[in-house]
């Protein structure tokens, strides 16, 4: 995902938290809800069983098995692209559409949605 995708996904946030966008169905903004909450357990769940790609070894015993270690390890953890740093981003793409959805929610029917464990739709500083 490019850094200019989580800019925007970020912005619509801010505009959803000032009130400026929304959803104008409440079902709809449910059923968004809920699927961004069964894609953030699935991103968490993977984020977990990525730690497992950074136990790389079974090379052997010479240098060009130390330098594949330390590639595929890279491709694991610690780079830009790295398989942690992929899905940590899409679980901040997620969380901002979810509070989309939830600040919808909010402004449809005047009530926090209670049930999304993920999202926080305290928007009493906004003055929504």
């Amino acid at each position: 995902m490019s850094d200019a995708e989580l800019a925007q996904w970020t912005r619509f946030a801010a505009q959803a938290r000032s009130g400026e966008l929304y959803l104008d169905s409440e079902e709809a903004a449910k059923q968004c809800l809920a699927a961004c909450d069964k894609r953030l357990e699935d991103l968490n769940d993977m984020l977990n069983l990525s730690v497992n790609a950074q136990n790389v070894s079974g090379f052997g015993d010479f240098r060009m098995a130390d330098d594949l270690v330390k590639m595929f390890k890279g491709q694991a953890t610690g780079e830009n692209n790295s398989i942690d740093a992929i899905i940590r981003e899409h679980i901040e793409v997620v969380k901002d559409m979810g509070q989309i959805m939830a600040l919808s929610i909010k402004r449809i029917t005047g009530q926090d949605v209670t049930n999304s464990i993920h999202f926080n739709t305290n928007t009493e500083s906004t003055g929504s």
